[in-house]
Formats: structure tokens, C-alpha cells, sequence
């Protein structure tokens, strides 16, 4: 892929509009997982287990080791976790990181993660991004946690969550309690104070030649090949400040789980671009459309499912939500 400098005009094929972000269809599913994401934010447990995870991030932000199991114990983990249920295939393995960077897959389904840093290498040590509230909203995810730290935990609001909220000051006022319980009780994380912690930890990481596992999505996708827009800018913000590549990476199969289904990790080339303590607007946007652009062509064109016995579905979709 050519690459353009930020003093360069973009080509006309990335003159386009950003897109607009979709909420989900305001349906049962949706209310539903909203109505669950509401209950894991007020979840002590779940708070508990994603505030002790910030807490030991900021171990290495201060000069401190923190805790976290090595990491080839923990590769080992979650092949034999992750292979005991399905078939894993890497495609394009030489382009598996070997120093800092941050790796930027699409994003299906909460096994993402487990997927992803099982088919990584045990060195660099990555550190994953992830929702604070499905990272902890179960006793076995609030164990494996702590066991294997590595965790930061972001506060965001679902997309179903909005939903509920713009429906209830539109067309379904009989959602405005839920609505308003929503609007007290989910954190945004959209504060100053957390943005500069999570720059902190970020740069930290990188600085001790370690990397990072970021869903550029900002949450999950809502059908098998498609990314859901517009990707999240703090991606290609936190690598354009440390200096450090982007690798693009496609997680296929992953939407809906069954037992001995063949999940795909599939890598791209890295993308790299001019190290910026600031970077500008235009340096953001092209990286931005380099990354999108990028991630869509390692993305399936069709997503058409294996057609046979789908065991365990049910019971395995529910174990990782």
C-alpha cells in the first residue's frame, strides 16, 4: 500500500465523507443487552475486578513491575483454552509483531481477545484493551484476569446503550427510566483525568518494548465481514505519538461461536508513519484511512457460515458475552 504523507493530498479515492456511526436497530436484543450492560455497571464485582486492573497498569507508569503471568506461560493458557473448543488458523504469520506496535483487529465477539493473544507470540508482551464491564462481568473472566493481568480496562457506553437513550427522546418514551438509569450509572470514561491516565499507561508500555491489542471498532461489530464505522481515533493517535507500526488484522468466524469451528486470525502488513508528539488532524485522518482501508481488504468478501452440526452454539455464545 502507498502511503501518503501528511503534506501530500490524499488520493481522490480517500476524499470521501466519515462515516457516520450506526446504532443497532432499538429491538428486544437491544434493549436487552442494555438492560445487562446497565447491570454489570452497577455489578460491585465487576467495578472491583476492572478498577484493580487499572490500578496495576499504573505499576509500570510509576517504575514498578506489575502483575502479570510470563508470557509464554500465558500463550500456552489460552492455546490449550482456546484449542480445547475450536480450530484456529493464522494466515499471513510473518507479519506476527516482534517489537512494539499496536495491533488493530476487527472486532466480533468477546473470545476476540483470547483468540487474538493466543496466536501471538509470547514476546513483545501485549497488553489488551478492553471494555471494562465484559472484561469483568463474570466470576471465570474476573479470575483468568487477575491470573494473567496484561488488562486495560476502558469505560465506554455501549452502542446499544445509546441506542435506548436517543430512543427514549424520540419515538419510545416508555424506555426514558431505563434511559435516564443509564445516563446516571454507565461511565463514559470520556473524562480528562482518564484520557491522561490511559496516554500514561500507553506511552509507558510502548517506552519498555511492549505492545498493545486495541479493537479499533471501539466496540462490536454487528455483522461477519464488515466493519462498523467510523474506527475510533485514539488508535492511530496513541501510535503516531510513540512512533510505533500498526498492524492490521482481520478476526473471521468469530460472530457466531460453535464448538470445533475454525477461527481465523488473519495479519496484514504493518503500516507505519512519521513519529509525532502532536499529531495534526490530517496525520490522524491519513492513518485513519489507511488502517480502514486496510483491515476491510484482509476481510472476507463473502460470510456465508459452515453449514452442518453447530454443537455447543448456544452455550458458547453466552460463555464469552
Amino acid at each position: 500500500m502507498t502511503m501518503t504523507t501528511p503534506e501530500e493530498p490524499l488520493p481522490q479515492r480517500q476524499r470521501r465523507e466519515k462515516p457516520v456511526a450506526v446504532l443497532p436497530p432499538l429491538n428486544d436484543a437491544t434493549i436487552q443487552r442494555a438492560r445487562e450492560g446497565l447491570a454489570a455497571a452497577r455489578d460491585p464485582d465487576a467495578r472491583a475486578g476492572a478498577n484493580d486492573a487499572l490500578a496495576n497498569a499504573e505499576q509500570f507508569v510509576e517504575g514498578r513491575d506489575d502483575r502479570r503471568v510470563n508470557g509464554k506461560l500465558r500463550r500456552f493458557l489460552l492455546r490449550l483454552f482456546i484449542g480445547s473448543l475450536f480450530r484456529v488458523r493464522v494466515d499471513h504469520p510473518e507479519y506476527i509483531p516482534t517489537g512494539p506496535c499496536m495491533l488493530a483487529p476487527n472486532h466480533l465477539n468477546h473470545i476476540d481477545p483470547f483468540l487474538t493473544l493466543a496466536a501471538m507470540r509470547a514476546k513483545p508482551y501485549f497488553y489488551v484493551f478492553g471494555d471494562a464491564r465484559t472484561m469483568y462481568n463474570k466470576r471465570w473472566k474476573r479470575f483468568l484476569g487477575r491470573l494473567v493481568g496484561g488488562v486495560i480496562p476502558i469505560d465506554r457506553m455501549w452502542k446499544e446503550e445509546e441506542a435506548v437513550v436517543a430512543g427514549a427522546k424520540g419515538e419510545r418514551p416508555d424506555l426514558s427510566e431505563l434511559a435516564t438509569a443509564i445516563e446516571q450509572d454507565v461511565p463514559s470514561g470520556a473524562s480528562i483525568d482518564v484520557l491522561r491516565q490511559l496516554d500514561r499507561i500507553v506511552q509507558a508500555i510502548f517506552a519498555r518494548g511492549d505492545a498493545i491489542l486495541i479493537f479499533p471498532e471501539g466496540g462490536l461489530g454487528m455483522q461477519e465481514g464488515r466493519l462498523r464505522l467510523p474506527l475510533k481515533r485514539g488508535t492511530v493517535i496513541y501510535a503516531l505519538r510513540a512512533g510505533v507500526p500498526i498492524v492490521p488484522a482481520a478476526l473471521i468466524g468469530t460472530r457466531d461461536l460453535f464448538w470445533r469451528k475454525t477461527l481465523t486470525v488473519r495479519l496484514g502488513k504493518p503500516l507505519q508513519f512519521p513519529q509525532s508528539n502532536r499529531p495534526k488532524p490530517r496525520e490522524v485522518e491519513t492513518a485513519l484511512i489507511a488502517l480502514q482501508q486496510s483491515i476491510e481488504d484482509l476481510l472476507p468478501k463473502g460470510a456465508d457460515e459452515p453449514r452442518g452440526p453447530q454443537l455447543f452454539r448456544r452455550t458458547l455464545n453466552r460463555m464469552f458475552w
